[in-house]
């Protein structure tokens, strides 16, 4: 597999997802930026810095192969000619259906290097599904 060149951060962030539903350990690294300062902090989980401890804290989340199915719900983006950094609300799954679904607010942030755009920094936190509809919903001022 060669190291895939993302045109934009969106398709970046697809390719994150879909090697997260995949447990697909190569591609999710071919993602990441190669730079030491990439960052990654799973839903209620401790800091991971640097490539070997984001490689590694994805391999164990991958160790028994695919578990989990992701949707989008809301999110949004700001991008500017060499970062991107989108905030969104995920929706996630087990596929064996073990655990009640979950939600999570995550912030995935994004840099335009010579290979295309890259992951530099991926931060989830957990939300009670009752607060879910509040971070889907825009906001409206009167």
């Amino acid at each position: 597999m060669t190291n895939p060149r993302f045109a934009t951060a969106e398709d970046a962030q697809n390719a994150f997802y879909a090697a997260i539903e995949a447990a697909d350990l190569k591609q999710m690294m071919s993602i990441w930026a190669q730079d030491e300062g990439v960052v990654c902090i799973h839903p209620g989980g401790t800091r991971h810095s640097g490539l070997a401890d984001v490689r590694e804290s994805w391999r164990q989340i991958f160790s028994h192969g695919p578990q989990l199915g992701f949707s989008l719900v809301a999110g949004e983006s700001h991008q500017g000619q060499v970062l991107s950094i989108h905030s969104i609300c995920e929706q996630i799954t087990h596929i064996a259906g073990a655990h009640p679904p979950a939600s999570a607010i995550a912030t995935n942030v994004f840099v335009l290097s010579d290979d295309g755009w890259k992951m530099l920094m991926h931060h989830a936190s957990p939300i009670p599904a009752e607060r879910l509809q509040e971070q889907s919903s825009p906001s409206v001022l009167h």
